[in-house]
């Protein structure tokens, strides 16, 4: 008796930590993300924002086909969230991932600036496009990324 107790708080055990683990995993790969407050800089100097030169949305080719791609000057550091917000829905936060300094899907960086990528999930664009806003989607007024000067040390 007391043998097979034993095993079924192992088993419990076990499936809870693998369980946990899975759904972390699920949630930290996610590219949508909470638009906290941490995640976007504020500058006394000012703060610019920047509007993809390139969106794609193409959610039926699987995760990570939902992206815009921005430039930003050398010098500068940007917010750690991408926005989407479409007129009559809340603002999205998606992640930022940073592409370098090297031309990348067609878009040639110019001398001076730096690419980032700002992914969405792709659960939000097909909820969008359901709801008759891809072509909303698919504005650059409706991305931004926001990024001021770097201190100087």
């Amino acid at each position: 008796m007391r043998k097979q107790v034993f095993y079924l708080l192992f088993v419990l055990s076990l499936v809870g930590v693998l369980g946990f683990s899975y759904i972390s995993d699920i949630v930290e790969r996610s590219p949508t993300v909470s638009c906290r407050r941490w995640g976007f800089i504020s500058s006394k100097e000012g703060k610019y924002y920047s509007y993809p030169e390139k969106i794609v949305v193409e959610p039926w080719r699987g995760r990570h086909q939902v992206y815009g791609i921005f430039m930003i000057p050398d010098g500068y550091r940007s917010d750690h969230f991408v926005t989407l917000k479409v007129p009559g829905e809340r603002t999205y936060c998606g992640e930022l991932i940073d592409v370098g300094n090297s031309s990348t899907e067609g878009i040639h960086v110019k001398p001076g600036y730096n690419l980032l990528r700002g992914y969405f999930n792709t659960r939000v664009a097909i909820r969008l496009i359901v709801k008759g806003k891809g072509d909303q989607l698919e504005q650059p007024s409706n991305w931004r990324l926001g990024y001021a000067k770097q201190k100087q040390k």
